[in-house]
């Protein structure tokens, strides 16, 4: 099993930080493709990036000898591996905006009702707006690209994320296709765990309507029991007398 000790502990610490690390990175990644900073600016940009980066490498790295067995959580945990490891395809690096929607869940705690609203709109948002920045990026520019603008790009996020998939726009890139696969992968997820959330809810309510619908049956038997002893009792006194 994962050590529960300072895995665990680490985990914990570390949550809201790297939410605001990925937040972080999301406000910059959108001022790198959204305004196009020239000179100065542009080069502030890339040094963020490659900073904010650098700290989800640090957290795997970190997590990674933590874990125990190292293997197991290795194999457990290819979607963090998949974050670091593409430093090429850069976009693909917003995935790791995953943790926010983590720690809002984390924030929520065992409402199901908070869950499936986290679930839904921040997850949904974050999905959509980060395949769109990421489209926007690599097939700007690029020949033949039908993708141009942001408007664009959000409309071609919206139709895939739902499997809808109008056709108008697609990509053209090698890096764009990465980037639809990986939002067709999180528009699926993202429904999939809504429904189960949702499924779950279910099944505990009817449990715990069983449960009352039983406790209620043992408590009517006990009074009628009562009832028949309290009947017995008095019968018996008459015969006596």
């Amino acid at each position: 099993m994962v050590d529960g000790t300072r895995l665990e502990r680490y985990e914990l610490r570390s949550e809201w930080p790297l939410a605001g690390v990925a937040l972080l990175f999301l406000a910059v990644f959108s001022v790198d493709v959204l305004l196009q900073p020239r000179g100065t600016a542009d080069t502030v940009v890339e040094i963020a990036l490659k900073v904010t980066y650098f700290v989800f490498v640090l957290d795997y790295l970190t997590r990674l000898y933590l874990a125990r067995p190292r293997g197991r959580w290795f194999v457990r945990h290819l979607f963090d591996l998949a974050i670091v490891a593409l430093p090429f395809l850069r976009p693909l690096r917003l995935l790791s905006l995953a943790v926010v929607v983590k720690v809002l869940q984390r924030a929520v705690g065992q409402s199901i009702r908070g869950r499936v609203i986290v679930y839904t709109v921040c997850g949904a948002t974050v999905i959509i707006y980060a395949a769109a920045l990421a489209i926007l990026e690599v097939e700007r520019g690029q020949p033949e690209a039908k993708i141009g603008n942001f408007g664009d790009a959000v409309w071609w996020a919206i139709t895939t994320v739902t499997t809808v998939g109008y056709g108008d726009f697609s990509p053209v890139t090698f890096q764009g296709r990465m980037v639809a696969v990986a939002l067709m992968i999180g528009g699926i997820s993202l429904v999939g765990v809504v429904t189960a959330t949702l499924a779950s809810w279910i099944i505990q309510r009817v449990a715990e309507e069983d449960t009352a619908s039983q406790a209620a049956t043992v408590a009517h038997v006990e009074q009628l029991r009562d009832e028949v002893r309290q009947l017995r009792e008095a019968l018996e006194g008459r015969l006596r007398r």
